[in-house]
C-alpha cells in the first residue's frame, strides 16, 4: 500500500442555511485501501460523499487527488479524473437494457482515453465490453439479465450494476454509498467476494455502510461521524472500542450484537 494518500480531505465544511452538515472534517485515503464510513442517519456521510465526488460545493476546506486540488471542479470532471461514485438510491437509466447502462458511460472522454475497460488495449465493441463488465459483477452472461430493462431488475442486480457503471471509467477510486442495504443476506455474501476482487485489482474504496457486521469485513480502517464532526478513526477494532462510539453511535448494550466486536 502506498504512503502518499491518493485523496486527502482537508477541514471540509458544509452548511446548509444555519445548519452545519459537516464541520472540518479530515481525513486521507491510501491508494488500494478500503475506508468505511459510519455514523447514525444524519451524520454528514452523504453529504461527505457528495462533497468529496462535486455533487454539492464545500463551504468551506478542500479535496485533493494525487496531490492535485479538485476543490469545486464539476462531478463529470472529478468522475473523469477517475474519483467514481454510487448512489444510495441508485441511478440507473430506467428505460434501457442494464447493458445499455454501461454503454453510455464507455463513450466518455475517460473511457476513450484510457482505452476500454481495465484491461487495456483497443476498447473494442461496446456492447461486448458492457457484457463482460456486468459477468464480473455477478450477472450470468448466458442469462437475459444483462439484457433485460433496468426498471425490472430487483434491487440486488441494481446495486450490481451501479458498481458495473463504475467501473466502466476504469476508476481508480470508487466510493459506494450503502451497496449493502437492501439486500437479503444471502445476496451481501456475494456481494462482498466482489469487493473484495476490486480491493485486489488496484482500486481504492470508500463505503458508507449500516451493515456494520459486512462492512468490517472488508475495510482497512473506519472512521465515524457524528452530528457532521469525525468522532474517531481506526481499524474496526479500535473503533469500536471507543466509549465515544458506543455512547454517540450504538448504545453501549448493543455493540457486540450488531458489530461482533465487544
Amino acid at each position: 500500500m502506498n504512503d502518499q494518500p491518493i485523496l486527502q480531505v482537508q477541514d471540509v465544511t458544509k452548511t446548509f442555511g444555519g445548519i452545519m452538515a459537516l464541520n472540518r472534517v479530515s481525513f486521507d485515503l491510501h491508494e488500494g485501501e478500503i475506508l468505511g464510513i459510519i455514523g447514525p442517519n444524519g451524520s454528514g456521510k452523504t453529504t461527505l460523499v457528495n462533497c468529496i465526488t462535486g455533487f454539492i460545493n464545500l463551504t468551506r476546506g478542500k479535496v485533493f487527488f494525487r496531490g492535485k486540488n479538485i476543490t469545486g471542479k464539476a462531478a463529470h470532471k472529478i468522475a473523469d479524473m477517475g474519483v467514481t461514485r454510487t448512489f444510495q438510491i441508485m441511478r440507473p437509466y430506467y428505460s434501457l437494457p442494464a447493458y445499455k447502462n454501461l454503454v453510455i458511460p464507455l463513450f466518455s472522454p475517460r473511457a476513450k482515453r484510457t482505452g476500454g475497460w481495465r484491461g487495456g488495449g483497443k476498447l473494442g465493441d461496446r456492447n461486448t465490453v458492457s457484457i463482460d463488465i456486468l459477468e464480473e459483477m455477478g450477472f450470468e452472461r448466458e442469462s437475459f439479465v444483462p439484457y433485460k430493462m433496468a426498471s425490472t431488475l430487483p434491487t440486488g442486480y441494481l446495486k450490481r450494476l451501479e458498481l458495473a457503471r463504475c467501473l466502466s471509467l476504469r476508476p481508480e477510486i470508487i466510493l459506494c454509498d450503502e451497496v449493502f442495504s437492501g439486500l437479503s443476506m444471502s445476496e451481501i455474501a456475494s456481494m462482498v467476494p466482489l469487493i473484495e476482487r476490486l480491493q485486489m485489482e488496484g482500486i481504492t474504496l470508500i463505503m458508507i455502510e449500516h451493515r456494520l457486521r459486512e462492512l468490517f469485513r472488508v475495510a482497512n480502517r473506519v472512521m465515524v461521524l457524528n452530528f457532521g464532526e469525525k468522532l474517531i478513526e481506526g481499524t474496526p477494532v479500535e473503533v469500536m472500542a471507543d466509549e465515544k462510539v458506543k455512547e454517540a453511535y450504538f448504545g453501549s448494550e448493543k455493540v457486540e450484537e450488531v458489530t461482533g466486536y465487544a
